[in-house]
């Protein structure tokens, strides 16, 4: 791969101009953020002349062709998340997307056949696995050195007011995919699946309280994981007072994370039990989540030719659990790890065509 890395990014609206560009910035001697593209050609004129870009187009495909970027960067609504990471890899190019991924397991499994052995890889923004307080945190449940796991809640209570729906694409299933575990969720479901492993099945309820949307603004869940752990996931963008937690209780030791939107080793309180000795805490390193660290190691793994972290089955994990969760809450069943696949309803859209949630 040349040095710098060559990058193109595809929607430069506010995720791209606050998050994505300075983590670009911050990595400038490795990175040159060469092309951007958007809806319009003023749109991305309008962004290439704040940052000094200078390729814009609203042509992804021509783009692709001419500039020949080494990685895409796909900022974009999430309806359009599928057509243009498989565009970006057929044409060679590495992909980092924000989440979520795209709208349906289908979509996904259709973005990673596009990959090829060795690269390109398309990774997904799942920034807040990266904080260094949750990785010291998995690797001593992993090595035991907590004891079993046995219970965790995991809760994302956000405040989204009908303003915030006004904007077309929002609150659709078509073009947002699903309600709050999908669009805000996702990131602590991510999370939690990073500190506790496997899920094996779920059951949950779904419902729409006060936004006038197609999908719902407000979800729970009841998830059994592969360790026996049962866990709480409740989903919500009706809360006033806002908070992002995770908590996990095993037989030696209490973790818990508050924060909102990202967290460091501060946000974490670790509480062994009385009979346990004292916990590995806090690590050495104490680095925030963000956008940067995950680039960090993405740009690493492009360079070595090896599958990145938060990408393929690993990308696809909060994924499959929030499409069961939707299947569980909407059918009343329960919902099984691996459960849903091709012919499934559910595989294509998060609705599953099911009445009185499907679009009419």
């Amino acid at each position: 791969m040349p040095s710098p890395l060559r990058v193109a990014i595809v929607g430069g609206g506010a995720i791209a101009s606050f998050a994505h560009m300075p983590a670009f910035q911050e990595l400038s001697d490795d990175i040159e953020v060469v092309a951007v593209v958007d809806a319009t050609a003023e749109l991305a004129q309008a962004f290439a002349d704040r940052f000094g870009v200078p390729y814009a187009s609203d042509d992804l495909e021509g783009m692709l062709a001419e500039v020949r970027p080494d990685l895409v960067d796909v900022c974009s609504p999430p309806s359009l998340h599928a057509a243009q990471v498989a565009a970006a890899l057929r044409a060679g190019a590495w992909v980092w997307c924000e989440k979520p991924p795209c709208l349906s397991l289908a979509e996904y499994d259709a973005m990673v056949a596009a990959e090829q052995e060795g690269g390109p890889y398309a990774a997904i923004v799942f920034q807040q696995r990266f904080g260094s307080g949750a990785q010291h945190l998995r690797r001593l449940i992993e090595k035991g050195a907590l004891g079993t796991p046995y219970v965790a809640h995991c809760q994302t209570t956000w405040y989204r007011d009908d303003a915030y729906y006004a904007v077309p694409w929002r609150g659709r299933w078509e073009t947002e995919g699903g309600g709050p575990a999908m669009g805000h969720g996702i990131h602590q479901l991510d999370l939690l699946l990073e500190l506790l492993g496997e899920w094996s099945e779920v059951r949950a309820m779904a419902a729409r309280l006060a936004r006038d949307v197609e999908t719902d603004d407000v979800t729970t869940a009841l998830v059994r994981f592969e360790s026996g752990a049962l866990a709480t996931v409740v989903n919500s963008v009706l809360s006033p007072r806002q908070v992002s937690h995770i908590r996990i209780d095993l037989a030696d030791a209490t973790l818990e994370l508050t924060h909102l939107y990202g967290y460091a080793n501060d946000d974490w309180t670790c509480t062994p039990a009385e009979h346990a000795g004292p916990i590995e805490w806090p690590p050495a390193e104490d680095e925030p989540t963000s956008h940067l660290k995950q680039l960090r190691a993405l740009v690493t793994d492009l360079r070595a030719g090896r599958r990145p972290r938060a990408s393929g089955r690993d990308g696809r994990r909060s994924l499959e659990l929030i499409t069961a969760m939707y299947k569980a809450a909407l059918t009343g069943g329960t919902v099984h790890a691996g459960e849903v696949g091709p012919g499934d309803p559910f595989y294509r859209s998060l609705h599953g065509d099911t009445p009185g949630w499907s679009p009419s």
